[in-house]
């Protein structure tokens, strides 16, 4: 089925052809902006002009090359080119874990030291990594101080929450929208993105946004881990856990999602923005023990 376009289409960079990048550009480009997706992975970049993803993902092939053909979107390894070009930013570099649980920032502050030195005219600076609240106020220090002129821009959040498999669903589908910002300008310019999407959008402050992110995929993996508990409590008892799972999951206050007993939680985002939640709580100086 045909997606509906925005009837205000914008120019489109999105930093970074991994899996949030790309998919959020596909998916930005069939809403009938016309979008950059850099990467400065010239092989990656190089693959994807000759359509070849680096990655599966239900729907997104089909997506890129429609767009790819009816030239709303590009490829390219030129970031600094794509950023003059653009009026919108997304950021979608990866924010790998640090030892300590904390996030490596590094590709967030050195992107944004290139858009300072690259700013020609009128930015909106939008995060789309899992970054840890108040990143969205360094990015905007950094921005401000290598930034060579007076130019006016706006930093803001708006944090993705696709299911891997799900992705190109879950975009077009979602349950919320979340947008951080600072401006009305910065917010009528991401509602009108994704005004083709009739769903309800949270509109807040970047550090909330931020946390959002966090606080929701941290809570996933709680309740994962709790009903993992019980399963060990009814196999010491000899309760079935699948018939109390099930019961749970019809109180509309708990949700049938995530109610599956199991090895526990997994994957690459779950343990990593858990951590990462931690570590933001005992450098706020809270214990976040449940």
């Amino acid at each position: 089925m045909e997606q509906k376009k925005s009837t205000k289409k914008y120019k489109i960079c999105v930093i970074g052809a991994g899996h949030v990048g790309l998919v959020a550009a596909a998916c930005f480009s069939e809403l009938g902006h016309k979008v950059s997706c850099v990467d400065n992975n010239k092989k990656k970049i190089s693959d994807l002009k000759k359509l070849i993803l680096p990655f599966y993902e239900p729907g997104l092939e089909s997506l890129v090359k429609k767009n790819y053909k009816e030239k709303n979107l590009i490829f390219s390894s030129s970031v600094v080119e794509a950023i003059k070009k653009s009026q919108v930013i997304f950021i979608a570099v990866g924010t790998p874990p640090n030892p300590d649980g904390s996030a490596d920032l590094t590709s967030i502050e050195d992107i944004g030291r290139l858009i300072a030195k690259n700013l020609n005219g009128y930015k909106l600076i939008v995060e789309k990594s899992t970054v840890p609240v108040q990143t969205g106020q360094k990015l905007k220090s950094t921005i401000f101080r290598y930034k060579k002129n007076k130019v006016a821009f706006d930093v803001a959040s708006n944090p993705e929450f696709l299911r891997e498999g799900k992705a190109i669903y879950d975009f077009f589908h979602p349950d919320r929208i979340v947008i951080g910002v600072e401006s009305k300008r910065a917010e009528e310019i991401l509602k009108s993105i994704y005004s083709p999407l009739k769903v309800p959008i949270v509109v807040t402050d970047i550090n909330t946004a931020e946390l959002i992110k966090h606080a929701s995929n941290s809570f996933l993996a709680m309740k994962i881990s709790f009903i993992n508990a019980v399963s060990r409590i009814c196999d010491l008892c000899g309760a079935d856990i699948k018939k109390l799972s099930f019961a749970l999951g019809l109180d509309h206050r708990i949700g049938k999602e995530f109610l599956e007993a199991g090895i526990g939680f997994g994957g690459f985002c779950f343990p990593k923005d858990l951590e990462a939640f931690i570590y933001i709580s005992k450098k706020l100086g809270y214990n976040f023990g449940l």
